[in-house]
């Protein structure tokens, strides 16, 4: 039997306090900052609209903006998702680090990997980005 539902879990330390990656990677607002391959967001109230360099463009719900668990959740609605829950977590790590964990959760499950690559890909550039390093494979 193939599994129709697929989780797929990244994550990555990063060197600065969770409060600045927090402001970063939890507002859905700055999403194309970070995330490979968006081009644009668009919120209103507990939509996004998501637009690619691929030219898709996908509607999600936002279920989660919670800043004092650090806790940001979406599901995207429609095209070619049966189902999908995305959570991004901040953990204080206590030393001025913290871990930003990605999870993704989907039906059809290849969906589920390839958000899950993308996801991963982006953490890292927002590391990247927050602790002033260049990202690999990403301009200037």
């Amino acid at each position: 039997m193939i599994p129709r539902r697929g989780s797929v879990r990244r994550q990555v330390r990063v060197a600065r306090p969770a409060a600045e990656v927090w402001a970063l990677v939890g507002d859905p607002a700055r999403l194309a900052e970070w995330f490979p391959g968006v081009t644009s967001v668009t919120v209103e109230g507990d939509h996004r609209r998501v637009a690619t360099a691929a030219g898709v463009t996908f509607d999600e719900d936002l279920l989660t903006v919670d800043p004092l668990a650090r806790r940001f959740q979406y599901r995207v609605t429609g095209g070619l998702f049966h189902e999908h829950l995305g959570t991004l977590d901040v953990l204080d790590l206590g030393d001025g680090t913290c871990l930003v964990v990605y999870a993704t959760d989907a039906d059809p499950a290849t969906l589920a990997l390839v958000v899950g690559g993308a996801a991963g890909a982006g953490i890292e550039r927002a590391r990247c980005i927050l602790e002033g390093a260049r990202p690999v494979g990403w301009g200037a």
